[in-house]
Parts: structure tokens; C-alpha cells; sequence
């Protein structure tokens, strides 16, 4: 399967309404395709388990200790295991991959490695063994250069305390860099990372012999400074329609006072919005489609307009997530994995705390074909039902989200607060209650809304006629 179609964000906590350190990004793929969401307990073994992979064959030890941990893995894993994202037990929030593209000049120097360490692979053989976003990084970064890996990618790291963006580039090298306290940072399928400091160890991490790497193999157009992507990425015409115009219209959304286009190379990495941003904002943009411009594919735009470039809410959206790390609590109870199943424009983000111990028996079903238990398929088929007659059913809707979306902040407000005496097992099985009650209103809601939207669909077929009734 070839997973290229991703966009993410990074939002450091100083640059946060409440300080919440967030990650987020949209898993594009295919439009029918589930996902699973489930909860891995923690695990002692005796002897190191060998990790197989049945994608690409790489396979490595693993650790003997393994801690629990969230993810959201494919409904098959004969393509490989894809968990992509989640919350362990000690507060440590991944999310991979962020699908980017290598130059040629570099892969010539280091050619990617067939049997490497894919996207597939990764949630799995570091989120369960590490204690910090930094840990995450480190183990990441030495596994690239250990075994290799098998395609270009940005891996999101978060805790309570900051957010790290890894980009990995060839076949062994790799450059991580922290995201301001202050700032943000939105990614579409590009290298991102700009400027490296290699003497700047609290906010840049980076392979052994990186920059012995590009100088042997004259890789530098620019010697007297080293610009990752400029090294490492790609500069074309599917970049100046594909991606570059997603962080564009990010920037847009949240530093709109900074003047810029869609196809531009020179759109910075870093940023920083003209107000403090929530995890809404997050959620809105990962739910985005050019709004307010011309380039909305169900705007008002020209048809020429509106399909020029690729929106970051799309069909082909298997699920969208926003990790938030919360100050000031214990890590089970600070970690939210904010969760939309489908495509995030046409559904809904449920809340799940990081500290539960299972998740609902819906969010464990679905495969290709439509199954109406499903978690994935009930919020698949708004979409579908959405889709057939857009704009007369998008305020039913709206309206649907927005009532869950009011409804989702109560809850996480009223958990907060019968789960401040908690600890331990009680808290975990409270949790894992909490959450459980929100997601069945979510599906219990969306079920309804599939319903409202069959019916009133009995009535817009092009084979209508709206005849007089005495007749």
C-alpha cells in the first residue's frame, strides 16, 4: 500500500490556551479502508520478543518490558500493522507517519533500505518503550540508523512538557527538531524542518555523522549553512499543488497578519499564531477544506478553482486525531487522544483519556465491506450519505457536531472532576467508564443522523417529480 497523503500539526504549550502540548495529523490512504482502535496492556517477558514485520520482512528484537499503551492499527495486517497513533502509560503521545519525499542527489548517496523500518512499524517498536517525547526521538533516530529504513517520513513526538517534529531522510539519516514553547508548526507531505544548529542539543537532535554524510558526498548547495530540506527534500510542480498549499492555508488560519501564497517553497516551518490556540483549532484544521477561499472543493469557487489543490480533509481520511498532553495531572488523566473516525470534516473527534484500560467493541470491528457495528463504518456513512446530497444536508449535519462537540467538552469537564481523588486501578476503570459513555452518545448520535439523512434522501432522486396532489 502506498501511504503519501497525510497532514500535521504541532503546537508547542506556551503556544496553548490551557498549556496543552498538542499533536494531530490525518491518516489519508484509502476512502474504504477501517481502522481499529485498542489499548495494549503492559507487558513483562522473560525473553526479548522478535518484532516480524509482514509488510517489508524487517524485523528486530524488542525490549522485555513493554508499557501500555493506545493505538490505532488497520482492520488487517496483512499490509503490515499501521498503529499510527497513541498515548502510553508514562504520558508519551507518537503519531506516525507524515508521508515526505527524499531528492535524488541523496538517495544516490544513501539509497533507502527495502527490509528497513517503515511507518507501519514504528508506533509499535518505540511508542511501548520509552518514557519521554525526547526518549521517543532518541530510540527512533537510532533504530533509522541501525537498520534502516524504507521510505521518507516525519514522525510527531509529545509530552506534558514539548513536542518534537523527526524527519527522516534516505535511508539512515534523520534530523528532529523541537517546536518552540511559543510556536506552532503544520506539515503536508514535504520536508519541513529548516535550519539545523548542530551545537543547539535542547532543541535539535540529528544522526551521527549527518553532516559528514552531506559534506563527503557534496550534497550542500548552500556550504555556509545547513538547511535540512533544501538537502534532503523536494522542490516541484506536485509539491506546489499537492502540498505546499495545505501549510499555506494552516499559516492562513492562525497568523493571518503574515502575507503569503500557496505555491511557495520559502513557507516556514515554524510559526506563530496571533493568538493562543485550543484543540479545537487543531481539530478544525485537520477538518479543513480551504474554507473562505476559492479553492473550497464545495465553495463557490470556479471548477477550475476548486480542484486545483489537494484540501486537508479528504475523502481518503481513515482517521484524524488530535493528542493532547494537559499540565498538571497525572499522565493517564492528562492524556486525551482526541479521536474521528472517516473522514474529519464529516465526522466527529471523541474524546479518549490515555489512561483507560479497553476500548468499546465497535472501535475492534469493521473491514472492507460496509458493517453497520462498526465504529469506523457509522461515521463512514454520514459521509457517504453527506456526500450524495452535500449542501441540503450539510446543516443536519452541522448541527449533529456541533451538539457533540458541546456535549464532549461537558464530559471531559465532569470526568476532570470525579477523577481528582482517583488513583490506580479505580481511576483506570473510571476512565475507561467515562470514556466508554461518550463514544456510545457519538455513535448512538451519528446512528440517528444516518437515519434522518436516509429518509429525507427518499425525496432527492433525479427521478423526482413534484406533482399535483389531486391529480
Amino acid at each position: 500500500m502506498n501511504y503519501s497523503a497525510c497532514t500535521s500539526i504541532l503546537v508547542g504549550p506556551q503556544a496553548t490556551m490551557d498549556g496543552s502540548v498538542l499533536i494531530g495529523r490525518n491518516e489519508d490512504a484509502k476512502a474504504a479502508w477501517p481502522k481499529h482502535f485498542i489499548v495494549h496492556p503492559a507487558t513483562t517477558v522473560a525473553t526479548p520478543p522478535q518484532f516480524v514485520s509482514t509488510d517489508n520482512g524487517f524485523t528486530m528484537p524488542l525490549p522485555t518490558q513493554a508499557a501500555k499503551y493506545t493505538a490505532t492499527p488497520e482492520w488487517t495486517d496483512k499490509y503490515g500493522l499501521f498503529e499510527e497513533d497513541g498515548i502510553n502509560e508514562y504520558g508519551v503521545a507518537m503519531s506516525a507517519t507524515e508521508s515526505t519525499y527524499s531528492n535524488e542527489r541523496v538517495l544516490g548517496a544513501d539509497p533507502l533500505v527495502k527490509d528497513g523500518l517503515g511507518e507501519e512499524a514504528m508506533v509499535t517498536v518505540v511508542l511501548p518503550y520509552v518514557k519521554t517525547a525526547r526518549e521517543g526521538v532518541a530510540r527512533l533516530g537510532q533504530l533509522i540508523e541501525q537498520y534502516g529504513t524504507n521510505e521518507s517520513n516525519g514522525i510527531l513526538f509529545a509530552d506534558q512538557q514539548e513536542a518534537w517534529y523527526l524527519e527522516t531522510g534516505a535511508g539512515h539519516y534523520w534530523v528532529a527538531q523541537r517546536i518552540p514553547a511559543n510556536a506552532y508548526a503544520v506539515v503536508a507531505n514535504q520536508m519541513a524542518i529548516q535550519a539545523v544548529d548542530f551545537a543547539d542539543a535542547d532543541n535539535f537532535m540529528f544522526a551521527k555523522n549527518l553532516q559528514a554524510f552531506v559534506t563527503d558526498n557534496h550534497l550542500n548547495p548552500h556550504p555556509d549553512r545547513f538547511i535540512w530540506r533544501e538537502i534532503f527534500g523536494t522542490q516541484d510542480q506536485s509539491d506546489l499543488y499537492y502540498n505546499t498549499p495545505r501549510v499555506w492555508y494552516g499559516q492562513k488560519r492562525f497568523t493571518p497578519q503574515v502575507s503569503q501564497e500557496p505555491q511557495s517553497f520559502d513557507l516556514p516551518f515554524i510559526q506563530y499564531a496571533d493568538r493562543l490556540l485550543s484543540v479545537d483549532d487543531a481539530q478544525q484544521y485537520l477538518s479543513s477544506h480551504f474554507e473562505e477561499t476559492p479553492y473550497d472543493p464545495v465553495g463557490s469557487g470556479t471548477a477550475e478553482q476548486k480542484h486545483r489543490f489537494r484540501p486537508v480533509s479528504l475523502a481518503k481520511t481513515q482517521e484524524s486525531h488530535v493528542l493532547q498532553l494537559r499540565p498538571n495531572m497525572t499522565p493517564g488523566l492528562a492524556g486525551i487522544q482526541w479521536l474521528a473516525m472517516g473522514v474529519g470534516a464529516q465526522s466527529v473527534y471523541v474524546p479518549f483519556y490515555a489512561g483507560i484500560d479497553s476500548t468499546p467493541e465497535a472501535y475492534h470491528l469493521g473491514t472492507e465491506t460496509y458493517d453497520s457495528k462498526s465504529a469506523y463504518w457509522t461515521y463512514k456513512l454520514v459521509s457517504v450519505l453527506l456526500d450524495a446530497h452535500y449542501h441540503t444536508a450539510l446543516p443536519t449535519v452541522s448541527e449533529t457536531q456541533k451538539a457533540l462537540r458541546i456535549a464532549f467538552k461537558q464530559a471531559v469537564q465532569e470526568t476532570d472532576r470525579g477523577a481528582q481523588t482517583l488513583s490506580g486501578t479505580e481511576l483506570s476503570r473510571y476512565l475507561t467508564q467515562r470514556s466508554n459513555e461518550v463514544d456510545e452518545l457519538g455513535l448512538k448520535r451519528y446512528r440517528e443522523l444516518a437515519a434522518t439523512l436516509i429518509t429525507r434522501a427518499t425525496d432527492l432522486g433525479p427521478l423526482n417529480y413534484h406533482q399535483d396532489l389531486n391529480l
